[in-house]
């Protein structure tokens, strides 16, 4: 009788797993000076799940699609957020923001539910494209009296941080039970897309 050699997930993706589910919106003291403006940057992406599950579905896509995609659409994203979030600062009108962010967890889902493998070029436009909603949304939410830049430095640090988590999941990919367990996550995130579209909508 041969044992069965199938290889483990590794422990790093459990833990990143782990952590993610762990990960909720945490009460800080309040801050004074130029801190302010960046710590609440950094903890501004995480205190929204329709925000969440977008960014860490543009990594798992990516770990699904492999290089170049792995490190180039979690690139993108963020850059496009950072224009994103220079509109909504400025005040420039972009309708429909709510209800791009929560087609883009309809999407985003989709495209790793179903692990799709378009050309690179149109995966990038993809998120480039609903990263302009994610970062037009944290832009226009900017508190008064905190510094712009260093609240945009931190929502762009922390939005690839929410990709290097999908990245890290998206290694259970390499076995087959992984990548059911991704394609069901994506279905996951999809329905979720539903919920904050019906909640935009209605």
């Amino acid at each position: 009788m041969t044992r069965d050699r199938t290889p483990r997930p590794p422990a790093e993706a459990v833990l990143a797993l782990l952590l993610l589910l762990a990960a909720v919106p945490v009460s800080a003291h309040q801050q004074t000076g130029q801190a302010a403006g960046f710590l609440t940057g950094l903890k501004h992406p995480v205190s929204g799940l329709d925000h969440v599950l977008a960014m860490i579905s543009v990594g798992l896509w990516g770990a699904q699609l492999g290089a170049p995609a792995l490190w180039l659409l979690p690139v993108v994203f963020p850059m496009v957020m950072a224009f994103g979030g220079f509109l909504g600062l400025l005040g420039v009108p972009l309708p429909g923001t709510e209800i791009g962010i929560a087609i883009s967890a309809i999407l985003l889902g989709l495209v790793v539910a179903f692990e799709a493998r378009p050309p690179l070029w149109v995966a990038a436009a993809l998120v480039g494209f609903f990263g302009v909603f994610h970062g037009y949304a944290h832009g226009t939410e900017l508190p008064a009296g905190e510094n712009a830049l260093l609240y945009s430095v931190g929502f762009v640090i922390a939005t690839g941080c929410l990709h290097l988590t999908g990245i890290a999941i998206g290694l259970i990919h390499r076995w087959p039970v992984g990548r059911i367990a991704l394609r069901t996550a994506g279905a996951v995130v999809a329905l979720a897309g539903v919920s904050f579209l019906w909640g935009a909508v209605s």
